[in-house]
């Protein structure tokens, strides 16, 4: 079972035609998107000029039967609380958004999808090789 959880900088390349993202989640059994990712994205439809274009792409996406939303649970802020402190005493601090992100793909099992090296400093992460 092929689990893969979709950041930001991917979903926007896979709409830019990315064939790598493409292949990829078209051979996971779910593709999960985190609430802090849907954040983001809505954050960026706010800021940009096809608002409701994009947001009807995204429904579309969200519709498809793979695809997951990943809510943020108690379980969720206890790895969220590890890596954070792990990356504190490493010096190695990263965007909080992608701490939360990160700590939804351990909890999930998945291998994270980004194109952001940052993820490389969360130990025991499980990333796409394409970083």
């Amino acid at each position: 079972m092929k689990r893969v959880l979709l950041d930001t900088s991917a979903y926007t390349a896979l709409l830019t035609g990315d064939q790598d993202v493409f292949r990829l989640l078209a051979g996971a059994e779910t593709v999960f998107l985190s609430v802090i990712v849907l954040g983001e994205l809505y954050a960026g439809f706010r800021g940009g000029r096809q608002e409701q274009k994009n947001r009807e792409v995204l429904a579309s996406f969200l519709a498809k039967p793979t695809v997951k939303i990943l809510p943020v649970m108690q379980d969720t802020a206890e790895i969220f609380g590890r890596i954070k402190d792990s990356l504190r005493r490493a010096g190695t601090p990263i965007p909080i958004n992608d701490v939360w992100i990160a700590s939804q793909a351990m909890e999930a099992g998945a291998q994270v999808i980004t194109y952001d090296r940052h993820f490389n400093k969360v130990n025991g992460l499980i990333l796409w090789d394409k970083i």
